[in-house]
């Protein structure tokens, strides 16, 4: 059986979305920050050599890193549903939201959150680059209603994290992107998004603001 491990407030929220919106049969291990430093205890670290989370185990393979989870779940165990065909007109979208959401977009929010946490200030190519990712965000070229195009992808799943947890860590502002907003409010009315809401973080909703 599939065991997803959930770190409380991490990227492995992905992992339950994308097991809840595949109907899959899995255990779900919940996992609780350390209290001094609020990161990944060393039981977690310990499952996989990144030390960070999501880690999924599977028929005795141990698999980390949320592109890379997204993928083997939904093509070994959903038969690629989540994902549109490479001949399909949403293909060129979806796989740019897909990689761009933590090769880009993430990367960029977390250097923000570090130096906060440090008493720094980001940058201002950092600044720009956050800013122009949020324009880049609410204002997609395709007008689509998913990031993956036209119908709910694992290009959602990956940056639908950026766009709640992240940014309640981060504390960005979504004032000036009615857009999003929208879109945030359909994805929290899912019920495989409620369902795996419930079970990995108790149920807590997207703040949309």
């Amino acid at each position: 059986m599939i065991t997803v491990h959930h770190l409380r407030n991490s990227q492995s929220e992905r992992v339950v979305w994308l097991c809840e919106e595949l109907n899959l049969d899995y255990r779900l291990k919940i996992h609780e920050r350390r209290s001094d430093n609020r990161l990944a205890p060393n039981d977690y670290k310990a499952l996989h050599g990144v030390g960070t989370a999501p880690v999924v185990v599977d028929d005795g393979f141990v698999i980390a890193e949320s592109g890379a989870i997204c993928d083997y779940l939904n093509y070994r165990y959903g038969g690629g549903a989540l994902a549109p065909n490479a001949s399909h007109a949403d293909y060129p979208d979806h796989l740019f939201w897909f990689h761009w959401s933590n090769a880009s977009y993430m990367a960029a929010l977390s250097i923000e959150r570090v130096l906060a946490m440090t008493g720094g200030s980001a940058p201002a190519f950092i600044v720009d680059r956050v800013r122009r990712s949020q324009m880049l965000i609410e204002n997609r070229p395709s007008g689509a209603p998913y990031f993956g195009g036209s119908a709910l992808s694992t290009a959602d799943i990956m940056m639908l994290f950026c766009l709640t947890t992240m940014r309640g860590f981060t504390g960005g502002s979504l004032s000036d992107m009615p857009a999003t907003r929208e879109y945030l409010a359909r994805i929290g009315a899912r019920p495989a998004y409620r369902r795996a809401m419930e079970k990995a973080e108790g149920g807590r909703t997207i703040a949309i603001d």
